[in-house]
């Protein structure tokens, strides 16, 4: 681990946990790994803190006192895609998905060991900011165009015009990955291995991305270009 201060230039982490002790643990094991960190106890002051700060990534306890974490990571999608993170109880399923659905990047359970935490985030940190070697063309797959550097797509109208698709960063991978091979079958199983790698999330929680991912598209006019392959997985069938 790095023991030097982290620089002004790190990427800085704002962690949402409303027990003290917790959160001074977290804090230290981001500074050992060259990280900075800012702590938030409450709802209110994640979302006052992250309008001021715009931190990297966002590691959020769904359960908070007055503003709870469901409702912080609804005011974080509709500000941006900044990466979230959520922590969970070990029995709070329902939370896990709907957290999911809403555009969570990933979750962890309590209780935890505070250096597998890091590991998720400099995974999702990778993911976020890693400068490639050079700039691939964007992909272009019928009406839909797919820019993996700038991670944005947009799907164009007869008229030319793009309608921009807004997709977190979990969405955004499994469009990716459907679109640079049309047609073919996708298990869950792999999606989950190549868009969620950091995830142990049970292969059925896929769905509830793709199923946010269908209503993003329907939204831009294109109804079933995501079609479910029963018992086998997902494929993308938009085109004779």
């Amino acid at each position: 681990m790095n023991s030097s201060p982290p620089s002004a230039n790190t990427p800085l982490v704002l962690v949402v946990e409303d027990e003290p002790g917790i959160a001074n643990i977290l804090a230290a094991y981001l500074e050992r790994d060259g990280l900075r960190s800012r702590l938030a106890q409450d709802g209110l002051e994640a979302v006052q803190l992250f309008r001021q700060l715009r931190p990297d990534l966002v590691l959020l306890d769904i359960h908070l006192p007055g503003i709870d974490g469901i409702d912080v990571l609804r005011a974080i999608r509709d500000d941006g895609q900044t990466p979230v993170i959520m922590v969970t109880a070990l029995a709070d399923d329902v939370d896990k998905l709907l957290a999911l659905r809403l555009g969570a990047d990933d979750y962890v359970v309590k209780p935890f060991n505070p250096p597998e935490v890091v590991a998720r985030i400099r995974a999702v940190l990778r993911r976020t900011h890693a400068a490639p070697s050079s700039a691939p063309a964007p992909l272009r797959v019928g009406p839909i165009e797919i820019d993996t550097e700038a991670h944005s797509a947009a799907v164009y109208g007869e008229d030319g015009r793009a309608i921009a698709l807004a997709l977190t960063l979990t969405e955004f991978r499994l469009l990716a990955c459907l679109a640079a091979q049309p047609r073919r079958c996708f298990s869950r199983a792999h999606l989950i291995e190549h868009c969620l790698p950091e995830s142990e999330a049970l292969e059925r929680v896929i769905d509830s991305h793709l199923s946010k991912l269908r209503r993003k598209l329907q939204l831009a006019g294109q109804d079933g270009l995501i079609e479910t392959v029963r018992g086998i997985g997902y494929r993308l069938w938009p085109w004779d």
